[in-house]
């Protein structure tokens, strides 16, 4: 019997090739284990499904025949087989290798580099700190004492008048504090919690992770903590967040990351994220953490709401602020009007109500801060949406937390 062929990733980022000259379908690696990107050509995309660790290479040789009309397909099927491996996207043992490399070789390094540098923003020290400049032009710091800030983790090309309200709301006070940041985990685990001791560089500096504080955190909820977590190689929305601080403060500033799973289980109609015992252990954690260090520290989350449109899997093509946008506008506008009330359980039922098609990926970081600071009230400065693509859009907005 034919072995079957390995399966497809189903990780992967698939999307309509960028390239005018080449069309067909591009894939990537968003996890990083892989660097590759592959473009399959229209007539090979329906061949994908062949790998579902079901099919055999025969089976893929009978499709390609059934697609040609030629009987002499073999070093096709060897080429697409061979291609699909070697990009590490085919769950074999080549990629089990690649994957523990990666991990590996994360979790020997003395500081977390900077993985968006060069392509959301600039490389160069200087180049970052004008645009950082330039975005924050005009902005005037609170006169009252804030307990944390809310700003988004698109890109600061795209979300820059939100990220100038929300850091624009920051001042000299500040200097010396720890920043908890509380960032989106687009590739952890749900219900679990993401920490890293290690320190963050970026073009501007390095910043120092309390390493005394993630032991903290790690000792009081062991089961609610991936240590050293792979994907703070990888994410942006706590490194968008540092990067901003830096700027305001000197590259050496203080901080805690933390990247927060989806809370996904908890979407069940009744459920609350805290109904999973590793996760309220968490939350008391940072509660107990966050009364020990008072006024020393300051929240800082990284967060975007809704992501709507094709590049998000909906049907339909979305213009910021135009069409059925203005309905999402008003929906997140509801959203809001909770966390700002600190009304964690209204807020986590307006998800729950149509399992939230508006696909906030900001949601679990404002539960986890609702349930962490009970007694913070939020104030909305600036609410945006912007074409990421020609046919999807995301939101955002800028919040102020004071007590």
């Amino acid at each position: 019997m034919a072995r079957p062929l390995p399966r497809l990733r189903n990780n992967l980022d698939f999307m309509p090739s960028p390239v005018p000259d080449r069309p067909g379908l591009m894939i990537r690696d968003p996890y990083r284990y892989s660097d590759a990107t592959l473009i399959i050509p229209p007539a090979l995309v329906q061949l994908l499904e062949m790998f579902d660790g079901q099919r055999t290479e025969l089976d893929l040789r009978a499709a390609l025949v059934g697609l040609t009309g030629d009987l002499r397909v073999g070093e096709l099927v060897e080429s697409l087989v061979r291609t699909l491996s070697e990009a590490g996207f085919l769950e074999n043992e080549f990629f089990d290798e690649l994957r523990e490399r990666r991990l590996r070789a994360f979790a020997e390094a003395p500081v977390r580099e900077s993985s968006h540098a060069g392509s959301a923003y600039p490389e160069d020290p200087q180049a970052l700190r004008a645009m950082l400049a330039r975005y924050l032009d005009g902005a005037r710091p609170a006169d009252q004492e804030l307990v944390g800030v809310a700003a988004p983790h698109v890109s600061p090309e795209g979300g820059w008048e939100c990220y100038r309200e929300a850091y624009g709301m920051l001042g000299p006070s500040n200097h010396g504090k720890t920043f908890l940041i509380l960032g989106t985990s687009h590739f952890g685990q749900a219900e679990r919690f993401g920490l890293t001791a290690k320190p963050f560089r970026t073009p501007l500096g390095e910043a120092q992770t309390r390493a005394d504080l993630v032991r903290f955190l790690s000792e009081r909820a062991p089961a609610a903590v991936i240590g050293e977590d792979y994907c703070h190689a990888i994410e942006h929305s706590i490194e968008f967040q540092v990067v901003f601080l830096q700027h305001l403060y000197g590259p050496g500033i203080r901080i805690l990351p933390v990247l927060c799973g989806s809370f996904a289980q908890a979407m069940q109609p009744g459920r609350h994220p805290e109904d999973e015992p590793a996760v309220m252990s968490f939350l008391d954690a940072l509660m107990e953490l966050g009364r020990r260090e008072g006024s020393k520290l300051l929240w800082v989350l990284g967060v975007d709401l809704a992501h709507m449109g094709r590049r998000y899997g909906d049907p339909f093509s979305a213009r910021a602020g135009q069409g059925r946008m203005k309905a999402v506008a008003e929906a997140d506008r509801r959203r809001l009007e909770r966390v700002a009330a600190g009304d964690a359980s209204g807020f986590w039922a307006m998800l729950q109500a149509e399992q939230d098609p508006l696909k906030w990926c900001g949601a679990s970081v404002l539960y986890t801060f609702m349930r962490a600071v009970p007694l913070a009230r939020a104030r909305v400065l600036h609410y945006q949406q912007w074409n990421i693509d020609e046919h999807s859009v995301v939101s955002f907005a800028a919040l102020a937390f004071s007590a």
